[in-house]
């Protein structure tokens, strides 16, 4: 196999197929090799048949359409997940669930048209639970195959994290994409709502669904968004950020032990110099999660209506509990919720512009990947930004004494996101060490 096949450097392959230095076909042979021995433990990906087949045949296209080097896109030949709740010309969508896929048949979303434009290549639909909800979907995690990759993008955050590609699309409606990446051990990034139109994307709830990617580190990350995000800048280095920490009302929600590795974290990061200010934001967390629920379920039981009525018995139980709950939010309570995205933005902001922050610093999950493959842990952690619809980085933050990815997540402002990923960057290398 190609040393290069198994790389995690994603700007070092990008370079290295562009150039010619690492042959194409020769490199989906390899990637071949490598599927074929660890795809059948994981799980990751919807199965296709003729799946590397079709590869080569994108391939000779793509070579076809940029034969000189110099010329080449970004993301040339660079393999790709997609969650198979994105339209993909020529692949079924099914989004996690048994119900006909000709009910979310639709163009192409406009994301992976990008994606290809850059000239990358779809390795594949990954696996996704049902709906981008609770219900699981047959992916287990790299680190341990008795563990859950979490959800909803289990499938994007596993095959990243099992080394089959590089770059990776999921989405985000309470804890979808930042969480798995913390399980899987793998850099994520959820940009502000709508900076990668959601088009072509079956929703769960439309009010809270973001777009987001999956990669090993930040420039990675940043190599995919800069072909995701139509006016993504990077901006100048605004140097070490400044960190800040929510109240106890929400952190309390994670585990004693995920407490006690995130204070050994937010330790380490002050010895090396980082500021952390210690704040009272999110002091009614657990009634401003309540509302995001009530948004949540608002949003599915509008998209559902009619899907429910004919296909009712298909849907598992936990994503007809989403949908009821809607039941019993009134036209007082749907606009208290709708109104309070914003005003909570505007209430961490204020934090942030009172006390100098540039990010917020918490726990990515309430713990290491439950063991398991019935649930896919609890999104809790990640949905006050999720409902504030602010840029999210996910990052690794070492493991457990079981060898079980940590992470953290660095939270900035609505539209910063690149500032978000350059600050992230400097604190990578450091989060790498506890």
């Amino acid at each position: 196999m190609s040393e290069l096949a198994n790389q995690s450097n994603l700007v070092d392959l990008a370079g290295s197929l562009a150039s010619g230095e690492l042959e194409l076909h020769g490199f989906i042979d390899s990637l071949e090799s490598m599927f074929e021995e660890v795809e059948p433990r994981i799980l990751a990906f919807v199965e296709e048949a003729d799946r590397f087949e079709r590869l080569h045949r994108d391939a000779d296209r793509l070579l076809d359409r940029f034969p000189d080097p110099a010329s080449r896109p970004p993301l040339f030949g660079v393999p790709v997940a997609v969650k198979d709740i994105f339209n993909v010309d020529g692949f079924p969508t099914r989004a996690g669930t048994t119900l006909p896929p000709e009910l979310f048949e639709g163009p192409q979303a406009p994301c992976v048209s990008r994606l290809l434009e850059a000239g990358a290549l779809v390795l594949g639909k990954s696996a996704c639970t049902e709906f981008a909800y609770l219900a699981p979907g047959p992916t287990r995690n790299p680190h341990d195959l008795e563990h859950t990759p979490g959800g909803s993008s289990s499938g994007s955050a596993a095959a990243v994290a099992a080394g089959l590609c590089t770059l990776a699309l999921g989405t985000q409606t309470v804890g979808s994409l930042i969480r798995p990446g913390a399980y899987c051990g793998v850099a994520a990034f959820l940009p502000t709502q709508n900076r990668v139109p959601r088009t072509g994307v079956v929703p769960l709830a439309p009010e809270a669904d973001h777009i987001g990617v999956y990669g090993h580190d930040v420039d990675a990350l940043g190599l995919g968004l800069a072909t995701l995000v139509e006016d993504w800048e990077p901006g100048p280095d605004a140097g070490v950020p400044v960190l800040g920490i929510p109240h106890e009302r929400y952190l309390r929600h994670a585990e004693d032990s995920a407490r006690a590795h995130f204070g050994m974290v937010c330790e380490f990061l002050e010895t090396e110099g980082i500021r952390i200010v210690r704040t009272n934001a999110l002091e009614d967390f657990d009634a401003l999660f309540e509302r995001h629920m009530d948004l949540c379920a608002m949003g599915a039981a509008a998209v559902h209506a009619e899907w429910r009525t004919q296909w009712s018995k298909k849907y598992d139980p936990r994503t007809l509990k989403l949908i009821d709950r809607a039941k019993g939010v009134d036209d007082r309570r749907h606009q208290e919720v709708l109104d309070s995205c914003d005003a909570l933005r505007r209430d961490l902001e204020t934090f942030m512009d009172r006390d100098g922050i540039d990010l917020w610093l918490a726990p990515a999950t309430t713990g290491p990947a439950p063991l398991g493959l019935g649930s896919t842990g609890n999104g809790i952690m990640n949905a006050p930004w999720t409902h504030a619809h602010l840029p999210t980085l996910g990052l690794p933050a070492g493991r457990t004494a079981d060898g079980l990815p940590m992470g953290v997540q660095l939270i900035g402002r609505a539209g910063g996101d690149e500032a978000v990923l350059v600050r992230g960057g400097h604190l990578e290398p450091l989060l790498a060490r506890p």
